[in-house]
């Protein structure tokens, strides 16, 4: 798909154009951005299909523009560069929808336990189960755990059969510490020792079992016990000897969120213009069906815990916020939130709305006026955020969104546990890229309608 994507553009546009040697232009182009591709060994085992927050693709175009640059000053050529650069345009686009592709490819075999990496987990009971339960906890990674060496004394309860055990303290003769670790990892063709750290293991220990490992050609990796932060807010520095973790602080203000503000305003603004006729239908529609008000206005919960008022199209009967005391019993999710599948409230055209999430385009209005975003955790109404915790309440460190994680990745079939741990992922990593991810995952939701009632 690389060489298609340059290559027939190139072929094409060059033909099209009259330029001069559009065959040997094409062959040019496409061997330096392979090689651009594969120099940024995008084309290795564990970069192939790999998921990625910020897809790189676009730092590899911009090389490519850079080296054809200075190749055609060198050569002299003439082409045009307004047809050039059109030509090169489609490369980075069907680079990225291929990456996509391979990923669900390599998504949907992992589901079924292929393309993975077999691996051995070593640390403290405690420590090891988590890794293990975060790790059983998502089939959307390379790793599979196969066995764990408990370190000191404690019992396992992940499930995962354990080979050996160390002790506490290191043995008289350091050396012999990782023979069992050694023999386990060879039993069990494991392809990488992943680490969970602890005061039973110290540096200098860490340090022997690497040198254990390297020499016996197995890779180490080393959890630091962090969960849910972006890789691009992790750094790593060595200073006088340590190697150090450096972790960014989220997003809070500067260009990033100035952008994030403009666009949401602007996208607002021209969604309310061109959807005026959609609100007319729907409108029109609620009407027909039911007695009582096109709009719904609710109290909900924003950015630091200021309050505002939703919007919504009403998709229940008037009296809906009286009748939910007595239909408490009937709710079907855990957690502060109340959801029924088959709520006797919701009205016939409402059914339709929530189903289409059209329900939610009066939002645009909040969006326009600074109290939403287009992208953002589930607004929480007044209720919910007096039962938070304080973990929970970090989901309001940012404006709540039209549409987030937790509406592309299932809606109301998800656990409480699960949507916080949703929405605290975004609100300590988002990203404008992260967010225009998001809106394009949104319109797969909305069309298969999971999760939405």
């Amino acid at each position: 798909m690389d060489a298609a994507g340059v290559g027939g553009p190139v072929l094409a546009v060059f033909t099209g154009g009259h330029q001069p040697h559009p065959f040997l232009a094409a062959l040019t182009a496409t061997a330096v951005w392979l090689g651009v591709r594969a120099g940024h060994r995008r084309y290795a085992r564990h970069e192939l299909g790999e998921s990625r927050a910020v897809p790189p693709v676009l730092r590899d175009w911009l090389t490519l523009l850079g080296l054809l640059a200075v190749a055609r000053t060198v050569l002299g050529e003439s082409s045009a560069p307004a047809l050039t650069l059109l030509a090169l345009a489609p490369a980075p686009l069907l680079t990225a929808l291929c990456r996509k592709a391979t990923h669900r490819h390599l998504t949907a075999l992992r589901r079924e336990a292929q393309a993975v990496h077999r691996v051995l987990v070593i640390g403290e009971p405690s420590a090891a189960d988590d890794v293990v339960e975060h790790l059983a906890a998502r089939t959307d990674h390379a790793y599979v755990v196969i066995g764990v060496i408990p370190m000191g004394p404690g019992q396992l309860t992940a499930g995962v059969p354990a080979l050996a055990r160390l002790g506490s303290q290191p043995p008289a003769v350091p050396d012999e510490d990782w023979v069992p670790v050694l023999a386990a990892a060879e039993q069990l063709g494991a392809e990488l020792v992943l680490v969970a750290p602890g005061p039973r293991l110290s540096g200098e220990r860490l340090r022997r079992l690497s040198w254990a490992l390297h020499d016996a050609g197995l890779p180490l990796a080393v959890s630091p016990g962090l969960t849910d932060v972006a890789l691009r807010r992790i750094q790593t520095a060595t200073v006088a000897g340590l190697s150090l973790l450096h972790v960014a602080p989220p997003t809070r203000r500067g260009p990033h969120a100035f952008g994030k503000s403009a666009l949401d305003r602007a996208a607002a603004a021209l969604g309310l213009l061109l959807l005026a006729p959609v609100y007319a239908v729907v409108a029109l529609a609620i009407r027909l069906d039911s007695p009582g008000p096109v709009l719904h206005r609710q109290t909900r919960i924003g950015l630091n815990g200021a309050p505002f008022t939703m919007w919504k199209f009403r998709s229940m009967v008037v009296d809906a916020e009286r009748r939910r005391a007595e239909l408490a019993g009937a709710n079907e999710v855990d957690g502060p939130l109340f959801k029924m599948r088959r709520d006797p409230r919701v009205t016939r055209t409402g059914r339709w709305l929530r189903r289409s999430s059209l329900d939610e385009l009066p939002q645009l209005v909040n969006v326009l006026r600074g109290e939403m975003s287009l992208v953002g955790p589930r607004p929480p109404l007044p209720d919910e955020v007096a039962r938070y915790d304080s973990v929970e309440a970090r989901r309001l460190r940012v404006k709540p969104g039209l549409t987030g994680l937790w509406q592309v990745s299932g809606r109301s079939d998800l656990s409480w546990d699960e949507s916080v741990a949703l929405d605290l992922r975004y609100a300590d990593n988002w990203s404008l890229g992260g967010d225009f991810d998001v809106l394009a995952r949104t319109f797969r939701a909305v069309v298969d309608g999971r999760g939405a009632y």
